[in-house]
């Protein structure tokens, strides 16, 4: 697979296979988060308790006493009132999972291990009658309590059951007596109503099954919105029987058939998800103008220009908004969702200033600028949605002029948008801060809280550095995040319906998606749904560890397609591959895409296979951060892993004899010397480092630190040793005393 088309305004602005050990660090009943009323255990209600579980999100009130329920024996559901179809599917497939979690292999033995049958564990599920199930203003509160007589599980809609399961599947636990059920009590309910993720089919075109795959996980993680992005430069991806030219034309062969979408469409409604499309208008057209030439700004259409983003629609012409109106009545049938979101992004003001007709046509009706005129597109295209019973939403740069209060804001410039929009009192969904194709560790988009107008965005110094660099000022200050804007007001938080984690897909493939978007879319699931208060990033990272264990045990493919991708690179042996990724990251604010510009395009190579949240390493800063405060019960682990890294380096070169490999045989011998001088500080040598061995750590202190600088992510040509950044450097760093 290769590279698709990057936007040139986002390259400018700027667990997996590695994730081979848990963290497993000291567990606390509840993991004891902020948010959480904790329950110590006092008195065994059974002979043995199980390990606490790992809840993400975190409830708003938890409570786990001590005590389990032996699970050898699975569960029965119980329902106060026949199910309706959606609730009974959804009891099949949680206690598939609790089978699967507890490791009920089929057929089941008969007896337990101490000889006797052991019964399985009620389920009494209570359920309300909700109206307003599958929409923004659904009942998605629960109440949960496992206790010595069983599980009682109270909601007050569809939703809220939901939800419920997915907490009490979280609840399975394992000791030396076999898979437990932990006591429980619990109440819950979201922070926000809208909470999900994009995923962008344009780019690369990702198979329904691997859809389906991330809304099995979005069900576990309480998530409830996917946002289809199915119309880009790249790609128109949907079957259209009204326009059946866009998708002769502009598919390039893979779309999605009616039939697809609508059996997808409903395996997410079973999930409590919605699904809403996205169908961008008036940039990212090229797909749409391959089939109507006749409609484009910028004449003849090249149909392979080097940036596929920048073709847009001409809206002075009658005919554009008539396709629009015919391609969302299409669409919108297909996608019940009361949303529809239009896109808007990224117009590039040259499409429209370039074309002599176009700018008399702003003249004469008085649009001074682009955006002037956009925001007359966006009225009209509001009006077209609008009439076929839909909300529109669209990306922030739609309200940079007036546009009606209805229209929804997808913030994805920078957070002060946030301030702007909901000051116009535009309903708002934050984008900003969650993009996971910026290959952003987890804990920095968990801490980006959706109410913070100053969380995302660029300094005044990465601006000016930009501007220096020749980046266009209008583009420049609308990532800009300073100066601060103040806190929102109550009234301003009212229009914040929630977040959405997007992946755009110029380097992800079908096989890369699952890894890229778990488990860090878990951490900023919990941030959607957890009180604010929920913010010890160190037990984030506990929790995400056993989380993403979970997502792999009940379908999740992201270990088992990073491993094949490490295999095909080192048929014989991969697991150098795995332990280099293990202590790496892969570059970071869109300076991979320049990465695999200059590398022939290929989506091979090991920083495919690498995450940006490596467990090992993740592990490792955890137990140094334990050390240096004064545990060295530690160390054992410690000087274990720094023996592995060590050691890996002859096996990788060794193995590293391909393309896709070999790039990366510095990160390894780099790491190999990092790990050498840890291993010499822990055996209490004092490490006087050679200036060779000091520049490799300098060097790759500098790549770290400058990876977080969106202002750099466009201009270096210079990359690290096969796109990799060695991310323990900063642990090894501190028991070295550097």
């Amino acid at each position: 697979m290769t590279e698709q088309g990057f936007s040139k305004f986002r390259r400018m602005l700027l667990g997996s296979a590695a994730g081979l050990a848990v963290l497993s660090a000291p567990v606390h009943a509840a993991s004891a988060s902020p948010g959480t009323a904790v329950t110590e255990p006092s008195g065994a209600a059974m002979a043995v308790t199980a390990a606490a579980p790992a809840l993400m999100p975190v409830p708003v009130s938890v409570s786990l006493p001590a005590g389990a329920l032996p699970l050898s024996g699975g569960v029965v559901i119980r329902w106060d009132h026949a199910p309706s179809p959606m609730l009974a599917r959804a009891a099949e497939r949680f206690t598939h999972r609790v089978d699967a979690l507890a490791g009920r292999v089929f057929p089941v033995a008969g007896g337990a291990a101490g000889g006797g049958q052991v019964a399985s564990i009620p389920v009494f599920i209570h359920v309300g009658e909700d109206p307003d199930a599958l929409t923004v203003h659904a009942k998605e509160n629960y109440s949960l309590q496992v206790n010595a007589t069983g599980v009682t599980l109270t909601a007050d809609g569809p939703d809220g059951v939901v939800h419920g399961l997915a907490t009490l599947a979280q609840l399975v636990t394992r000791d030396e007596n076999g898979p437990k059920l932990a006591f429980a009590d619990i109440t819950d309910s979201p922070r926000f109503p809208w909470r999900g993720i994009m995923i962008d089919t344009s780019r690369h075109f990702m198979a329904v099954s691997t859809l389906q795959r991330q809304i099995d996980a979005m069900e576990l993680l309480k998530l409830n919105v996917l946002h289809l992005h199915l119309s880009d430069g790249t790609g128109f991806r949907v079957e259209s029987k009204t326009l059946p030219e866009l998708t002769a034309k502009g598919s390039h062969g893979q779309y999605y058939t009616q039939r697809e979408l609508k059996d997808l469409v409903a395996y997410a409604a079973d999930r409590g998800i919605r699904v809403v499309p996205e169908f961008d208008v008036p940039g990212h057209a090229l797909a749409l103008l391959l089939a109507h030439p006749e409609l484009a700004a910028q004449s003849p259409v090249n149909p392979d220009p080097k940036n596929k983003n920048t073709a847009a629609l001409d809206p002075t012409v009658p005919g554009t908004l008539r396709l629009v109106r015919r391609l969302y009545a299409e669409m919108g049938r297909l996608f019940p969702d009361a949303y529809f979101h239009s896109g808007g992004d990224e117009v590039d003001p040259d499409e429209w200033l370039k074309n002599p007709k176009i700018v008399a046509y702003m003249k004469e009706n008085g649009f001074a600028t682009p955006q002037a005129l956009q925001a007359h597109f966006t009225v009209e295209v509001q009006k077209i949605l609008a009439d076929q019973g839909k909300i529109m939403v669209g990306w922030d740069e739609v309200s940079e002029a007036p546009i009606p209060k209805d229209v929804v804001m997808d913030v994805w410039r920078s957070s002060k948008f946030l301030s702007s929009a909901s000051a116009d009192h535009h309903p708002v969904i934050v984008s900003a801060g969650y993009y996971l194709d910026l290959l952003q560790p987890a804990s920095q988009h968990y801490l980006v809280d959706p109410y913070d107008p100053a969380a995302n965005g660029i300094t005044r110094a990465q601006a000016d550095a930009l501007l220096a660099k020749g980046g266009r000022p209008d583009l420049v200050n609308a990532f800009l995040k300073e100066p601060a804007p103040p806190p929102l007001t109550d009234e301003q938080k009212s229009y914040i319906l929630g977040g959405e984690a997007p992946l755009w897909s110029e380097l992800v493939t079908d096989e890369m998606l699952d890894a890229r978007f778990w488990p860090r879319a878990a951490a900023i699931a919990e941030r959607f749904w957890s009180p604010a208060s929920v913010r010890d990033v160190p037990d984030m990272y506990r929790r995400l560890a056993v989380v993403n264990a979970e997502l792999q045990i009940t379908g999740l493919q992201a270990q088992a397609n990073t491993h094949r991708m490490a295999l095909r690179l080192s048929p014989g042996d991969a697991d150098p591959v795995a332990c280099l990724a293990g202590a790496t990251v892969p570059l970071r604010n869109y300076v991979m895409n320049r990465y695999v510009a200059h590398h022939n395009h290929a989506l091979d190579e090991i920083g495919e296979v690498a995450s940006p949240d490596p467990f090992p390493a993740v592990r490792f800063a955890q137990l140094v951060d334990r050390y240096a405060a004064g545990d060295h019960s530690v160390v054992p682990d410690l000087k274990a892993q720094l023996q592995i890294w060590q050691d890996n380096d002859a096996a990788f070169q060794e193995v590293a004899t391909v393309r896709g490999l070999s790039e990366a045989i510095p990160a390894s011998h780099n790491l190999a010397v990092m790990a050498s001088a840890g291993l010499k500080a822990l055996n209490g040598h004092k490490v006087k480092l050679s200036a060779a061995e000091k520049q490799i750590f300098d060097h790759e202190d500098t790549l770290l630190n400058s990876s977080a600088d969106l202002s750099g992510s466009f201009s270096s040509t210079a990359f690290s040793a096969g796109g990799l950044m060695i991310s323990a450097e900063p642990a090894i760093r501190k028991l070295v005393g550097l």
